[in-house]
């Protein structure tokens, strides 16, 4: 195990005022368009952050002002894609990835090992919940199957549940007990909210957006109020992204237009007031529960909001960062987001009968291939696969049954979604 203290900062305290989001500095080279995927904090204080593509857990006990480096993809078999990260306690942790394995940690993150006494083996964990003081709960995979898994002693044993009856693709999971709970994803009609009450044995459908193609990325349930439940739905353009929102449980929903199509990160401190993010640009501040958005120019390419309280809050995404009172003297960081790198080449386009194309990936990834109508309406699911390793390759598409036209091609792979237009004649 590699324990390496990182950059620190001298961070001014100089005075307090009303809390607003701040960029801590930048805990780890964050280039080639890679992102934080997930930051999780037990109380104030103590947190960790997981970044994706270059694989690394950090942790801070100081509210983010320093950053230790617990682990990284040097210090472990394989290449892998960290997506989530949560804890029972100081101790106990749990960490997915996009690569067919997930880890717990016993000491608090220095040290990390492959779960492996699961009767079927998780291709995937988009989603993680701790509740209580020993059940976990996981979900997976955006790009299917969908499934559940779920220990109820602290990692010790897990069962694994089987989410194709209700669910193609699950990416968010949260739960208010041992028993009640939520988890978010798509159906092959839309983009889809579940509930249970009775620990994940049997799930009922509260929400389906009726679009195909669309996910419920992020789930929020209130803390101040158990019945307001907000969802983040992800989608590709011209569709526009959704905040959807209930105020009695699930059982009657509102929908409002979020400010972009790639929307994925969620998070209210109250039933008016709360942010939202993607694979974008932009971070978004509403007042009025999402009827309308400003962007407040803080942050990028964000996957998660964690609320603490109506004054403290993280998100992940390029950086890490903090809503707080706190004014604080940091280091500037230059954060920007550039588009999904994912090279992809046309052999020629318009196309007549066949459409051919090459993808350059330069990592191990998992990619979907769904075509779309002008407008956006979901045609065809083309192609779902796992890469195991970087490399070229070139698929083949048969396309005489469309009409002449213009189409859209989108690519969803580990770092998003990614639209490409092409004409049939």
């Amino acid at each position: 195990m590699r324990l390496v203290k990182l950059l620190i900062f001298s961070f001014g305290l100089i005075t307090f005022g009303q809390p607003n989001w701040k960029t801590l500095p930048n805990i780890t080279p964050n280039i080639n368009n890679q992102r934080f995927d997930d930051v999780y904090f037990l109380d104030e204080n103590t947190g960790w952050a997981a970044n994706g593509y270059y694989a690394s857990v950090f942790k801070t006990t100081d509210g983010g002002l320093t950053w230790t480096e617990q682990l990284d993809e040097a210090d472990l078999t394989g290449d892998f894609y960290f997506r989530n990260i949560n804890f029972l306690n100081e101790n106990i942790g749990f960490l997915g990835t996009l690569n067919d394995t997930f880890f717990k940690t016993i000491d608090g993150g220095d040290t990390w090992t492959a779960v492996t006494n699961i009767s079927t083996n998780p291709n995937a964990i988009c989603g993680l919940d701790t509740v209580g003081s020993s059940t976990v709960y996981g979900c997976g995979a955006f790009f299917g199957p969908a499934h559940i898994i779920k220990s109820t002693n602290s990692g010790s044993t897990w069962e694994y549940i089987d989410m194709s009856t209700y669910a193609d693709a699950l990416v968010e999971i949260k739960f208010l007990t041992e028993t009640l709970g939520y988890v978010g994803g798509q159906s092959s009609t839309g983009a889809i909210v579940l509930k249970t009450t009775d620990g994940g044995t049997t799930w009922t459908e509260i929400f389906n957006s009726n679009i195909a193609g669309q996910y419920v990325w992020k789930l929020q349930v209130l803390d101040s109020d158990n019945d307001v439940i907000f969802g983040s739905i992800d989608t590709t353009a011209p569709n526009q992204g959704q905040l959807i929102k209930t105020t009695d449980g699930g059982v009657n929903w509102t929908s409002y237009n979020a400010p972009e199509s790639k929307i994925q990160a969620l998070g209210f401190i109250n039933e008016n007031r709360g942010w939202m993010g993607g694979h974008t640009t932009g971070f978004y501040e509403t007042n009025d529960g999402g009827q309308s958005w400003t962007n407040i120019n803080v942050g990028s390419n964000l996957n998660r909001i964690f609320i603490i309280n109506s004054s403290l809050a993280y998100a992940s995404g390029t950086s890490i960062y903090k809503f707080t009172s706190e004014t604080l003297d940091v280091t500037n960081f230059e954060d920007t987001y550039t588009e999904n790198p994912l090279e992809i080449h046309f052999s020629k386009n318009p196309v007549e009968d066949v459409l051919k194309l090459t993808i350059d990936f330069k990592s191990s990834d998992n990619i979907l291939i769904n075509l779309y109508d002008i407008n956006g309406k979901q045609l065809k699911k083309l192609k779902r696969e796992i890469v195991t390793a970087a490399v070229k390759k070139e698929y083949t598409f048969n396309v005489d049954y469309l009409a002449k036209g213009t189409y859209i091609i989108e690519f969803h792979n580990n770092l998003g979604r990614l639209s490409k237009k092409f004409i049939k004649f």
